[in-house]
């Protein structure tokens, strides 16, 4: 009787077993979209679900995620202000195209004929008056200096777009990570709460027959360390989400302490074999790459405009007004125009030195692009090798998952049959616990590759 008592329980115990299923089945080829495996347990009178979960407060998507960060954050503020200044520079550098006109109001009272004789070669004599008129200066040419400071004025604002663009695809990246990180640790936890309260029930069970002397008090004790591995799984798991739901937080810019319902994404599809093809698109996409290769363009016409220096200017120049109060050295009215030519001869080699000080920094702003690119090529090669792995993962960690099932409950029917220990029980269901939580993390962490590999690519939108 005493047997039969302990093979009924047993039995009982193993057809809870057999009811350990992975409620997101994944076959060979991942679906699009679905929910992450997550453990239903259901052993004797305990069954849990995701009403053990802490719930939510408010339901998040990714795009709605993504809206959160690009609206509150500050790097990606300061990189707009700075392409707003960029552009306001393409107006500074064309002003030299346009006229220079200015308006003058001059009242002299003078002691009388006389001449301004100390601090000047040639004397200029001053006369009382009062008069008021206007002036102008054109310039003709610049012999390209201006044209130059315009083009690389261009080109530095186009590199402060590239800039922005780059620091909006670094926030999109950050705010992904840490969404499905976050999707990631509440997979697990749920994982491991199941684990635990089937751990809990297996011990109550045990303590039950130790207590009628059906088992030794040996099998309950080995039963207790599992149910406290289970709870030290689960609080390290509580604290992983909340880590990772604060590092959510911070990565949307905001400071309160919500717990966000975060809703599934689909799977893009996996990589090409072969990334010489994302090579070349990263290379011709890349932001920051970009932004290096113009800002070398326009340190290139910089110095170009610096070597203008060393050329003639010409420019037109015109006065008029009138004088109302005046003696009679001058006229009522005045007028003249002209043009001039200035030639610098000797500077003491200032604008040679800025021309070749120019110059230097292009081939510097263009040693950097190159080295960019290498930068490029190591990223996409890296996260495309991520991204795969990742992908492959998907369908190994399930297969994992069902074989650990399948050894379990054949670790515990020897078990009940009396040829295997609880040592024997409890090794398969470390293994069972690891594979599962490994098969519930295995789709987030695809996703965050992809996150990774698509930000490599400069196409993270």
């Amino acid at each position: 009787m005493r047997k039969f008592l302990i093979r009924l329980w047993f039995f009982s115990l193993a057809l809870g077993m057999i009811q350990i299923s992975v409620a997101a089945q994944e076959n060979s080829t991942p679906p699009a979209s679905g929910s992450t495996p997550q453990l239903t347990f259901n052993a004797g009178s305990s069954q849990v679900n995701d009403a053990n979960a802490k719930q939510p407060s408010a339901r998040l998507t990714l795009a709605n995620a993504e809206a959160r960060a690009l609206k509150n954050e500050p790097r990606l503020l300061a990189e707009q202000f700075r392409a707003e200044a960029a552009n306001k520079r393409i107006t500074e550098s064309r002003s030299g195209y346009f006229p220079q006109a200015f308006g003058n109001l001059t009242a002299v009272d003078a002691n009388g004929d006389s001449a301004i004789a100390a601090g000047a070669l040639t004397t200029s004599s001053i006369s009382t008056r009062a008069a008021g008129g206007a002036s102008l200066v054109q310039m003709i040419t610049d012999f390209g200096r201006t044209s130059n400071l315009v083009q690389s004025s261009r080109l530095a604002a186009k590199a402060a777009g590239q800039d922005e663009e780059s620091v909006r695809q670094s926030v999109l990246m950050q705010v992904q990570e840490a969404y499905f990180a976050t999707q990631a640790a509440e997979s697990v936890r749920k994982t491991a709460q199941a684990v635990l309260d089937f751990r809990r029930v297996t011990l109550r069970q045990l303590n039950a027959l130790a207590q009628s002397q059906l088992r030794s008090t040996v099998d309950v004790q080995f039963a207790q360390v599992m149910v406290s591995e289970a709870e030290l799984a689960l609080v390290r798991a509580d604290s992983n989400v909340e880590k990772a739901q604060a590092q959510l937080a911070a990565s949307m810019g905001e400071e309160g302490n919500t717990a966000y319902a975060l809703a599934d994404e689909p799977l893009p599809a996996s990589p090409d074999t072969d990334p010489k093809a994302y090579i070349s698109e990263a290379i011709a996409n890349r932001p920051d790459l970009k932004a290096l290769q113009l800002e070398s363009e326009s340190a290139l016409h910089e110095a170009r405009a610096h070597r203008d220096l060393n050329f003639p200017t010409i420019n037109a120049l015109a006065a008029g007004g009138e004088v109302p109060i005046h003696d009679s050295t001058i006229h009522h009215e005045y007028g003249a125009a002209g043009v001039n030519i200035n030639i610098p001869i000797f500077n003491g080699g200032l604008y040679t030195a800025r021309a070749a000080e120019a110059k230097l920094e292009a081939k510097a702003a263009d040693k950097d692009a190159s080295l960019r690119e290498v930068e490029v090529v190591r990223d996409v090669r890296m996260t495309w090798a991520d991204a795969r792995d990742a992908y492959l993962q998907i369908d190994v960690t399930q297969r994992l998952a069902d074989e650990a099932n399948v050894a379990m409950r054949l670790a515990q029917a020897r078990y009940d049959a009396g040829l295997g220990s609880i040592v024997e029980l409890n090794q398969a269901e470390l293994n069972q616990t690891s594979a599962l939580i490994e098969a519930a993390s295995a789709r987030f962490d695809y996703l965050r590759s992809m996150s990774a590999f698509q930000f490599a690519l400069g196409d993270l939108h």
